[in-house]
């Protein structure tokens, strides 16, 4: 009887953990289903990012699917920076003092409106910012 008692505990803690893995794959697998369309795509446990041409989606990833997506054109964006911890970062020597926190990529638009991407990885965010900036004369790092 003792013997049950200590191992129900255990067998309840694996079964929480493979459940939440089955959450994890399905979250991945809607990822890679919705990815395909896109020339470059990212995936956290924050957002997912795609880009085609002149074209961003990114949006929230749960078990049900990609939620919250929102979509703008390139040609609308005036200026992109990578925010971590609320403090904008410099172009090309990131402070590891500010970088701690939340770190966003933003998107600056012509129409004043400011998006915000979530991400997990300070060089992920940074990869991004560099790419944008490449992809277009009318983009600007701040």
């Amino acid at each position: 009887m003792s013997h049950g008692l200590f191992w129900f505990p255990l067998l309840a803690v694996f079964l929480a953990l493979a459940r939440l893995g089955w959450v994890e794959y399905r979250k991945l697998e809607y990822y890679r289903h919705w990815a395909k369309e896109f020339e470059h795509s990212k995936y956290d446990i924050l957002a997912v990012l795609g880009q085609r041409g002149d074209r961003l989606v990114w949006g929230k990833p749960t078990r049900q699917g990609i939620i919250q997506l929102q979509s703008c054109g390139l040609e609308e964006i005036t200026a992109v920076s990578v925010m971590a911890g609320g403090q904008p970062l410099d172009n090309d020597t990131p402070d590891t003092q500010k970088s701690s926190g939340r770190i966003e990529l933003v998107l600056q638009s012509c129409a004043g409106v400011a998006y915000r991407i979530p991400f997990t990885e300070l060089p992920l965010a940074l990869a991004w910012r560099d790419r944008l900036r490449q992809m277009g004369e009318t983009l600007r790092v701040e």
